[in-house]
């Protein structure tokens, strides 16, 4: 089995399998994906009401993006992963000014953390990998023997 090659790849991996997950879930089961986010089944649909249409395009979404994230994360496409990161931060907070506008109930909030998390999380290991080979390649540069290393051998 192919794992992730990078922390930033099993951020992405895990950001990846949930979103496609709970995609699925909520193609199955509207009223459950309604009610994991804290929103309200509706007993009756009143004319117009396009609940059901809206949570199918948002759960197939999901779905695709999860996937995405995590085919991503297979191949350890790291430039993918510094474009999600301003992304995921700008749906985090759409998301948290909706519940504070009262667009959206405060349990939405949480899908706006769960964004806002993850792209901490992804930003923060890209950085820590970057810094890692910049030391890596300074050390290279600082007169080493040219002999191989044989610490991964």
């Amino acid at each position: 089995m192919r794992l992730p090659r990078s922390a930033s790849g099993w951020t992405m991996a895990v950001f990846g399998v949930l979103a496609a997950a709970l995609g699925a879930v909520g193609l199955v089961s509207p009223a459950t994906q309604l009610s994991l986010l804290g929103l309200a089944t509706p007993g009756g649909r009143g004319s117009g009401d396009h609940t059901p249409a809206f949570v199918t395009a948002s759960s197939m979404a999901a779905l695709n993006m999860g996937v995405y994230y995590v085919l991503a994360a297979l191949a350890d496409w790291r430039a993918f992963f510094r474009w999600t990161v301003p992304f995921r931060l700008l749906t985090c907070t759409v998301f948290t000014a909706a519940v504070i506008g009262g667009r959206a109930p405060e349990a939405f909030v949480g899908v706006g953390v769960w964004e806002g998390l993850g792209a901490v999380a992804t930003g923060a290991a890209l950085r820590y990998e970057r810094r890692s080979a910049g030391a890596g390649a300074a050390r290279g540069r600082a007169g080493t023997t040219g002999a191989p290393d044989r610490a991964g051998a």
